[in-house]
Parts: C-alpha cells; structure tokens; sequence
C-alpha cells in the first residue's frame, strides 16, 4: 500500500493500464501491427519519463503519450491520410433516437459499430473511444487531447450524432443501433 506523500513505482502506475493503451492506439492506428508497435513505443516513452510523473491520473497522463505517439507516427508514415475537413452543412444533429424494438432486431450491432468508428475522422473518434469505451471524464479527455472542455463536449455530441447517421444509413440496413452500444465494441 502507498503512503499518502509517496509516488507509486511505474509498475503500479502505469502497468494496470496497458490494455487501454492498446485500445486507444488500435483505434488511432486502424492496424493491428502499427498498433501494437505504438503502444510499445508509448510505454518506452512512458518509462524514460516516468521520473518525471508527479502523481495523480496515470492512466490519463499514459493515454495522452499514446495519443501523441500515434499522432506523431501517423504524421511521419501516413501524410494526408484522413484528412478530411467537417462540414457542418452536410451533417446535422440526427434527433431520431432509436426505439428497444430496432436495437434487439439488430443482429451484429458489434460489428457495424466498429465499421462505423471506423468510418468517422480520427478526432471524433478519439473523443468517442477515451469517452465510451475507456470511461474518461470530459476533464480527462480534455487534458488528453489538450482540448478545452467545451471543446471535447461539442466534439464529442458532433461525434456521436455523426455515428448515429453512419449506423442509419445503407451499411446498417433498418435498424440503428445505440451508440451507447459502443460498449459492446471493446469485447
């Protein structure tokens, strides 16, 4: 057990939070393999500056060396990829909620979930994987991605309204499922 004023080791910090590390590097990536090496790279970084860890969230602080391993890297080895600019014009609010009936009919929800994480620009994504999928605070998001609040909040109601209308349209068939489902996606 720690005491009060002691900094825990890296082992006790940061190794209970490899796994969503990886998660959120294999988001980021959309490779397996570009994933794995990441991760493994953020938790180097991690290592060589865990001396200068002060305490407090470590999973926030290692998920913030992830996120910025991955961007770094997908700067280095994939320019332009998904860059894609937003516009508002063609993607409004969807206000139709999904009634039990359409979701219980719904029967590979995990999978046009994924392709539908998939399909949405890296930022929406990221947003809605450190807040679904990892539980994340809006203030830990925010300290991740280096965002304001309001910024993540509005990125992410932008993030879930676009999810919902790639999860209604052509690829889903009838039924839209929840993207409260996105649950269901880290199984």
């Amino acid at each position: 057990m720690l005491e009060h004023n002691d900094v825990p080791n890296f082992e006790q910090a940061v190794l209970p939070h490899l796994d969503a590390a990886y998660n959120l590097a294999r988001w980021l990536m959309r490779n397996e393999q570009d994933a794995q090496d990441v991760a493994q790279e953020a938790y180097l970084r991690a290592f060589r500056f865990f001396p200068g860890f002060r305490g407090g969230d470590a999973r926030a602080w290692l998920l913030k060396i992830v996120r910025n391993t991955c961007y770094t890297w997908l700067q280095a080895n994939r320019p332009l990829q998904d860059a894609a600019e937003f516009d508002e014009s063609l993607f409004r609010p969807d206000s139709c909620a999904p009634n039990p009936e359409e979701v219980v009919l719904q029967n590979d929800s995990s999978t046009l979930v994924r392709k539908a994480l998939e399909k949405l620009p890296p930022n929406y994504r990221e947003v809605l994987i450190l807040r679904e999928l990892e539980g994340l605070s809006y203030k830990e998001i925010a300290d991740i991605t280096g965002m304001p609040a309001g910024t993540v909040m509005s990125s992410l109601s932008r993030a879930r309204g676009r999810l919902r209308q790639i999860l209604a349209g052509p690829m889903s068939g009838d039924a839209v499922p929840s993207s409260r489902r996105i649950a269901a996606v880290n199984a």
